[in-house]
């Protein structure tokens, strides 16, 4: 080849590229009620994965996502997950989890996009201002449970691959699908059903993609670190059955009075974390990390109105955020078989059981922290001398997960975002858990990359839950760009 055409030959590549944006842009743009009634027809059903009596709606649900993927083209498969046994002892067959192919160009990347359809609990009763199950469209939001996780991000990318189909484009990277059905209640079965299929389905894919998370603010984000989790129950039990208070109160120890004792040796007023051993696992803050922090764009003022404190545990964006994403934090949740009723019952509960999390974080080991809490409450509760007894249990163990963020899966999704949002992204971590992303890294040792779309208003999780009609069109066209950027990725040898 005449060296000297190379310039004109890149020239006109470049140029081709972005026409093929242009054209699927206005594509999208030309479907925009095609997608949100899309969206609707999802919202719809209550897919709700921690209520019983709703899993004929969660397989529904299952079997909406595979046609809608069979109707494109793709190979789609219901993987049968098992069962999940409940408290009474019942089984209940999981939904399946939908897989679904398209591309096998062998000279081509592979991506997997993860994402899930089941939802949380809600009830027009619990304050939402709309019908949950109604999509409602509301000065460009798009409000109903389930909206912004995950069901407008998981119908965004089927979209992406729609649009190039529809323009007769060749994808530029063949696109795997791994849509779940049980994320809201720990994934029952997925981890299995991964270690099993990760010589077959797993096989030839070279990145995975989750876009189960949002921004922090009106910057677009990308995600590269999430935060583990452990979840202890802290038991006491004294007597045989409940007392009254008025009978037996001063005559014995009473386990609500442990209970309370221990819990608060967890955590200083300060928030620092009492418990030896914890605080000395983490990993420091390095420089590079602070200058990280230091660039994305938040504002102090308005996260401490936006959820109605008055004051919060630290006062500058740097501390703030880096106690958000990468310190450990415990949090007490509740204490069961405490009176919580309305009225006044003079009750000594005859066992309390108190649930608290310690959210994880690189270098901490769940194992290794599940031994300092219980060792510690033990030695704790020791010391008072009391007749009951305590029993340390940690229901949950999951890590946290960490990405590097000069992977060229990260200059991808900046150049992605570039092209469609005309700005740089912030690169973020979460403070919350999504346990999936560990086991993809663990078991499969593919790269990930968390890409959200969900606006950091959305009410993930809460009353009124929305998406936006913009981030939802235009998070689609996002994840357009970002497939041809991914194929740009030089494999190395």
């Amino acid at each position: 080849m005449n060296l000297q055409t190379l310039p004109i030959i890149l020239l006109v590549v470049c140029h081709a590229q972005a026409f093929q944006y242009t054209q699927l842009a206005q594509y999208i743009d030309d479907h925009q009620e095609e997608h949100v009634e899309a969206l609707r027809d999802w919202v719809a059903i209550e897919s709700d994965s921690s209520n019983i009596l709703k899993r004929p709606e969660l397989h529904r649900m299952m079997e909406k996502v595979a046609e809608k993927l069979r109707l494109m083209g793709g190979t789609v498969e219901l993987v049968d997950i098992g069962e999940q046994e409940l408290p009474n002892g019942q089984m209940l067959a999981l939904p399946n989890v939908v897989t679904a192919r398209f591309g096998s160009d062998p000279g081509k990347h592979t991506v997997c996009v993860y994402g899930h359809v089941d939802v949380q609990p809600a009830k027009l009763e619990d304050g939402w201002a709309t019908d949950p199950y109604n999509l409602t469209d509301i000065q460009g939001n798009l409000y109903g449970r389930g909206t912004s996780d995950n069901k407008a991000p998981v119908l965004a990318w089927i979209h992406a691959v729609k649009a190039y189909q529809a323009l007769s484009m060749d994808l530029p990277v063949n696109v795997k699908f791994l849509i779940e059905g049980m994320e809201e209640t720990g994934s029952n079965g997925l981890d299995a059903m991964i270690l099993a299929q990760n010589h077959t389905f797993f096989s030839d894919v070279d990145y995975i993609i989750i876009s189960d998370c949002g921004w922090l603010s009106r910057r677009p984000a990308l995600t590269y670190g999430t935060r583990g989790n452990c979840y202890f129950y802290a038991e006491v039990e004294g007597s045989r059955q409940d007392l009254h208070s008025g009978v037996y109160g001063g005559t014995v120890i009473e386990p609500m009075t442990d209970l309370i004792g221990i819990l608060d040796t967890l955590i200083s007023p300060s928030g620092k974390i009492l418990i030896p051993g914890i605080r000395e696992a983490v990993a420091p803050l390095s420089d590079e990390e602070w200058k990280m922090y230091q660039d994305i764009e938040f504002d102090v003022d308005h996260y401490k109105n936006k959820i109605g404190v008055g004051q919060l545990m630290y006062n500058n964006k740097v501390d703030l955020l880096a106690h958000r994403w990468r310190y450990p934090t415990v949090s007490i949740h509740g204490i069961e078989g405490a009176f919580s009723d309305p009225g006044t019952k003079t009750v000594i509960p005859a066992k309390v059981t108190a649930k608290f999390s310690i959210r994880q974080v690189p270098d901490m080991d769940p194992a290794t922290v599940k031994k300092q809490v219980t060792d510690y409450l033990q030695s704790v509760f020791a010391k008072r001398r009391s007749p009951n007894k305590l029993t340390v249990t940690m229901v949950i163990g999951a890590k946290p997960w960490l990405a590097d963020t000069q992977h060229p899966l990260y200059e991808a999704g900046k150049a992605a975002i570039k092209r469609v949002f005309n700005m740089e992204p912030d690169l973020i971590r979460e403070g919350g858990t999504i346990p999936i992303a560990k086991t993809f890294q663990d078991v499969t040792g593919k790269s990930i990359i968390m890409m959200p779309i969900g606006g950091f208003d959305d009410g993930m999780h809460s009353q009124n839950e929305k998406i936006s009609r913009y981030n939802y069109i235009e998070g689609t066209k996002l994840f357009i760009a970002y497939l041809n950027e991914v194929a740009q990725i030089k494999t190395s040898v």
